[in-house]
């Protein structure tokens, strides 16, 4: 466990100011959450990135790849075959390579949110021969999951260097 003495305390970014409608709201708080989580991987230490801090296995690097697999599924399309092997970065990933990868993910899955105008419709995916969630059901859930993950990623991180805040 680290010194207390030697913690980063960041300043809490706080929740966003959306407009009043639905859309603007679910977006704003989804990408709010995307921000933390890949702030919060971002210039972890390695070998701490990849290393299970919990019996589950459960670590930073493995979170955000995860999540890079999800937005790929929901928004994308992509046919993910095998989820507990996403939550595995390979040994050849820097923390920077899985950050960019997230980030470059979400920006696709961005361009395909911009041109949704109908919540109820579904999720326009380039590629997919699955049945295709509603933008708004998939909003939400990703809100959900990038929420849940980014609470284990705080304390996954503070275990690691005592690194706090959003």
């Amino acid at each position: 466990m680290p010194s207390t003495t030697g913690r980063t305390r960041c300043r809490d970014t706080p929740p966003p100011r959306t407009a009043n409608n639905e859309a603007e709201t679910l977006r704003g708080f989804l990408d709010y959450l995307r921000t933390s989580i890949a702030a919060k991987v971002e210039g972890a230490p390695e070998p701490q990135a990849r290393t299970a801090a919990v019996p589950s296995g459960t670590n930073l690097l493995g979170l955000l790849e995860h999540l890079t697999h999800v937005e790929r599924s929901i928004f994308l399309g992509d046919n993910v075959t095998d989820w507990p092997a996403t939550f595995r970065a390979t040994s050849s990933d820097s923390v920077a390579d899985v950050v960019a990868r997230y980030r470059a993910t979400v920006e696709h899955a961005n361009e395909i949110l911009d041109v949704c105008t109908d919540l109820g419709a579904p999720v326009p995916r380039p590629r997919s021969n699955r049945p295709t969630p509603s933008v708004r059901w998939a909003l939400v859930h990703m809100i959900e999951e990038t929420g849940r993950h980014a609470g284990h990623a705080d304390i996954l991180r503070e275990m690691i260097d005592g690194s706090t805040g959003r």
